[in-house]
Formats: C-alpha cells, sequence, structure tokens
C-alpha cells in the first residue's frame, strides 16, 4: 500500500499503469540533498495540532512537519557521511517592498513572523546546517527560481537530487519538476515531505511519482547512498 491509493481508484491506477507512467530511474552517481524550507514559518517551534501553531506561523504544518524531520534528519546524517552535497532553502517576505506576490497568492509572507531574518525563516535546530552547507534564499516556490541553484548543482557535478522538505504541493513540487526540467534524476524520500493537508500530500506524491521523480522510502535512500564511492 502506498500513502495516495486510498484516494485513487482502481480505474485511475489501471489507467496510469497503461500509459506507462511511473518509471523508475533511480540514483546516479553524483546525487545532492536539497532541504526545502524547513524553517519555523513552516514547522513551528514544536510538535503541536496546526490548529495551534497557525496561531504563531500562519504557514505552519504543525506536528506532521516534525514528524519529517525525525526523517530527515536521518537522511542528512547519511548525506553528510557520504560526503554529498547539501543545499537548504528559505522563504522570507519582503520587509522593505510593498510586493506580496511572494510563494503563494495573497499576503502570508506579509505576516511579522515570516519576514526576512525573522524567526520564521530560520532553519529549525534539528537540522541546522553545517560548515560548507548552502543556504539559499527564495521569494518563490521553486528551490531553482531566482537563486543560483543550478550553478552550484553544475559545479559539484551533480546528477541527481533528493529533495525534502515542505510544502509536498508546494515548494517541494515545484522544485521537483523544475529539476526534472532540467534533466535531473529527482528522488523524493516519502517520509521526508510534509505538508498542511493530508489529502494534497498524498495525490501530490502521485502525481510526482507517475510523471517527474522516484517517490521511494527514506530507508531505500539512505541504503543507496551508503552504497555510494565519493566524487572525485
Amino acid at each position: 500500500m502506498r500513502i495516495w491509493d486510498q484516494y485513487l481508484d482502481k480505474r485511475d491506477l489501471k489507467n496510469y499503469s497503461t500509459s506507462g507512467f511511473g518509471k523508475k530511474y533511480g540514483i546516479g552517481k553524483n546525487p545532492a540533498l536539497i532541504i526545502v524550507d524547513v524553517t519555523y514559518g513552516f514547522t513551528g517551534e514544536e510538535a503541536e495540532p496546526i490548529e495551534e501553531s497557525i496561531k504563531k506561523y500562519p504557514a505552519s504544518c504543525g506536528a506532521a512537519s516534525w514528524e519529517a524531520i525525525k526523517h530527515i534528519q536521518a537522511l542528512l546524517k547519511t548525506a553528510r557521511a557520504s560526503k554529498i552535497p547539501v543545499y537548504y532553502t528559505i522563504i522570507e517576505g519582503y520587509r522593505d517592498s510593498s510586493n506580496e506576490r511572494v510563494a503563494v497568492k495573497g499576503n502570508l509572507f506579509s505576516h511579522p513572523s515570516l519576514l526576512e531574518g525573522e524567526k520564521g525563516t530560520w532553519v529549525v535546530d534539528e537540522i541546522m546546517p553545517s560548515p560548507g552547507e548552502v543556504v539559499l534564499s527564495k521569494k518563490k516556490p521553486s528551490a531553482f527560481f531566482g537563486t543560483p541553484l543550478i550553478s552550484h548543482l553544475i559545479a559539484d557535478k551533480v546528477d541527481t537530487v533528493i529533495v525534502v522538505g515542505c510544502t509536498t504541493s508546494g515548494c517541494v513540487r515545484s522544485t521537483v519538476v523544475d529539476a526534472f526540467s532540467y534533466n535531473y534524476q529527482v528522488i523524493v524520500p516519502e517520509e521526508c515531505v510534509f505538508d498542511r493537508s493530508i489529502t494534497s500530500h498524498a495525490i501530490n506524491l502521485f502525481d510526482m511519482q507517475q510523471k517527474y521523480a522516484d517517490v521511494v522510502k527514506t530507508d531505500e535512500v539512505i541504503k543507496e547512498l551508503t552504497l555510494l564511492s565519493p566524487v572525485k
């Protein structure tokens, strides 16, 4: 059983399979880890129901984010041990601009906790970047849009991106589609992404699996990374 099975009828699953969607590419020789927007603004400061968390951080995904962080920690530990490049993104609302078009429709990121430099834009302590790991600030959903990410990936000879973080239906999906468009192999560890809606989370995982990425269990990704030879 996959997380999306409960939302799809047998006809849907059969039609996708018959049409040839869902091909698996696997991890290449030179992967990188991209951690998308795992900041306090999207997680809150502790594992609590989303109804409580959004009172302080309106973009928070609540307790689901902290469950995912446990899996991201394990994956990040392996990535560092395997010496693959690690990149982070954060979203920061404009502090000195009337431009409200940050990440989503409306003025969500004009909230005081989500402005440039505020705690809501900080990467959570549990996966704090280490020296040499790149943190990219962005204003739009994709980690690629308006950032030098592609230049870093080229310099590091990356052929595969492992995308984790949030939200599954928003910035993760946008990053996955752009990565696929740049001809990278794309891996999404299922337990390492999260959203504020379980239905949206599940359906977007299904859609990415069918079209743009390998959506696999985190343990499988960790196992693959331990078998890698360092990039020369």
